[in-house]
């Protein structure tokens, strides 16, 4: 049986007043690959925020891999929504990646060789290392995504925490960043955070809903009646062809009204 290495109990995060997360319990175990789904604003970033110890909860408890989440920062790799960042700034791909090793090394401490080997494999499992010496800005959206994730797994995580990693990638960089993160898991626990319900459906093991409450059970199964209450409005759910992975079981394809 898997080790649980996250776990989140009775959750409830408020900013001025406003509940963004709400009594919410959710667990990881070791090499879950799990996918969190849910509208914009849903909490689904600050539930990722709060198993990284940058956000503390309201109430409730969090442990990661047995203490404080801000105690195992160094097991967890994190690969944040990119919105905006200087185009211009003259970093190139090898400076980005070795950025990895500093939840190893400490920002005073020199890179080592084993620093250095270690991000060199990093890049090479995300395909990047030809790019090495370009600048981070001058790369496209995909390339750039797999540059960041290449810095998280040059810290040697155990969990690796992604939100939207492919959002605004094209198909085919997306397949292949998909392709990559099926591999990993089987070296380390995976959550991520997505809007790409084609992901959801054909690479991650598990499914959570989120919509300020989770709707969570350790399943690759989402109900109807989970998908309404997260997006709150009546929901059709299709199957097309066997085997599916996101409906209820059924027969044969159909929908769901």
């Amino acid at each position: 049986m898997s080790k649980e290495i996250v776990s989140v109990k009775n959750v409830t995060v408020e900013f001025d007043g406003v509940t963004v997360l709400k009594d919410n319990d959710f667990s990881v175990k070791e090499n879950d690959f799990i996918g969190i789904i849910g509208p914009n604003g849903g909490g689904k970033t600050t539930l990722l925020k709060v198993i990284l110890g940058l956000i503390r909860p309201t109430s409730g408890s969090v442990e990661v891999f047995g203490t404080e989440p801000a105690g195992a920062r160094h097991f967890v790799g994190y690969v944040p929504q990119l919105h905006f960042f200087d185009r211009d700034f003259p970093i190139n791909v090898w400076e980005v990646a070795l950025m990895g090793r500093l939840s190893q090394r400490g920002m005073l401490r020199r890179f080592t060789e084993e620093d250095k080997k270690i991000t060199e494999e990093a890049l090479k499992s995300m395909e990047v290392l030809d790019l090495k010496d370009r600048q981070i800005g001058k790369l496209s959206g995909g390339e750039r995504q797999r540059v960041l994730i290449a810095r998280a797994l040059a810290g040697r995580p155990k969990l690796l925490l992604l939100d939207e990693p492919t959002a605004s990638v094209d198909v085919k960089m997306k397949t292949g960043i998909y392709e990559v993160l099926e591999k990993l898991k089987k070296e380390m626990a995976i959550v991520l955070v997505t809007h790409d319900m084609g992901a959801v459906s054909t690479h991650v093991e598990k499914i959570a809903c989120l919509n300020c409450r989770i709707f969570y059970h350790d399943s690759k199964e989402i109900t109807k009646e989970a998908m309404e209450a997260v997006y709150h409005c009546p929901v059709d759910i299709i199957a097309h062809g066997l085997p599916h992975r996101v409906l209820e079981d059924h027969d044969h394809e159909k929908e769901v009204k």
